[in-house]
């Protein structure tokens, strides 16, 4: 949202009166709607642009009248109603486009949003650039992305198109995996793929950053009418899904108490509070893997109850924590 912009583009209120002019029907020319709302016929006629292209109303110069006017009926001028919440949305989702830096959808999603802007009033602009500077985004860790391959994984996820892989599981060598890319999806800030791995004939999720290279097969697939990502990772804590059922307990002291009543961290969760101002939160999971490690980013805060599975995984990976040289 740079300011120059602000100064450059045709402002709505001066278009308005133009459409005024037009509407009365006298085809007025460039240097009579010029003095009528006193700028430079330079301007007039970008303005007129504007309004024909970006507006998309039907203005024509008569040359038998030497002037503008509609070649058709226009019921009345094109104009954006937004709210203040609506201006903070955009905003918002502007500055969310910073992790969409450098993919394929970087382009056309700053595009829309600027279509968007341009079509305010200049004092809901102005209000724009005063907003923006008061939220920001910030990522942790951010992910380290090929863009050259995520192109290529957003196309054949588009396309419907095979890829033969060549990934990288951590501690293991390379490996070629022939695959049909069913979905990508960003989950909690990382990116993931879901696709249908051939050799294992089942849907398996890659990472993105783990791949070495991809190279689309030539083939195309149809993807399985009973693929739903919000079914298949209903019952993970994450993105693995499993195929087991357990019935996570989880204890947590009041210093961790309130954070955990802060978020909602899965669809089944229910949270029940503990004399001294702790909580118990219950969960039912497919994976332990996930939950397992999450479980230790708190410390000695948390407490597994249950199952006995989790309980000895916590326990076993603390142990080496504590031994570790």
């Amino acid at each position: 949202m740079a300011n120059s912009s602000l100064h450059s583009r045709p402002p709505l209120e001066r278009m308005l009166r133009i459409h005024q002019s037009l509407q009365a029907g006298g085809f007025p020319n460039a240097s009579k709607l010029a003095c009528e709302v006193e700028v430079s016929t330079k301007t007039i006629h970008r303005d007129i642009e504007f309004m024909r292209d970006r507006l998309n109303l039907p203005i024509e110069f008569d040359g038998s009248k030497n002037g503008y006017g509609y070649t058709s009926e226009v019921s009345g001028f094109p104009t954006m109603q937004i709210t203040e919440g609506e201006i903070f949305a955009l905003v918002v989702a502007e500055k969310a486009l910073q992790q969409y830096r450098g993919t394929s959808f970087e382009k056309p999603l700053l595009s829309a949003i600027k279509k968007m802007e341009q079509a305010l009033p200049d004092t809901i602009s102005l209000n724009l650039a005063d907003i923006e500077q008061t939220i920001s985004f910030r990522t942790r860790a951010e992910p380290i992305l090929n863009l050259e391959i995520f192109d290529t994984l957003a196309k054949a996820v588009a396309q419907r198109q095979q890829l033969e892989l060549h990934y990288r599981k951590p501690g293991q060598p390379a490996e070629k995996r022939l695959v049909d890319a069913y979905h990508l999806a960003n989950i909690n800030g990382e990116w993931y793929l879901f696709a249908y791995d051939h050799a294992r004939k089942d849907l398996r999720t890659f990472v993105p950053a783990r791949i070495q290279s991809v190279k689309p097969t030539g083939k195309t697939f149809e993807r399985t009418q009973n693929f739903s990502l919000e079914k298949r990772l209903r019952d993970s804590f994450g993105v693995h899904a499993g195929a087991g059922e357990f019935d996570v307990v989880i204890r947590f002291n009041a210093r961790a108490a309130d954070y955990i009543r802060e978020k909602k961290w899965h669809p089944s969760q229910t949270l029940r509070d503990l004399k001294g101002g702790g909580a118990e939160l219950k969960m039912k999971l497919s994976s332990l893997a996930e939950v397992s490690r999450w479980v230790l980013s708190w410390g000695g805060d948390a407490k597994v109850m249950k199952p006995k599975e989790l309980v000895e995984s916590v326990r076993t990976a603390a142990q080496k924590i504590l031994h570790s040289k």
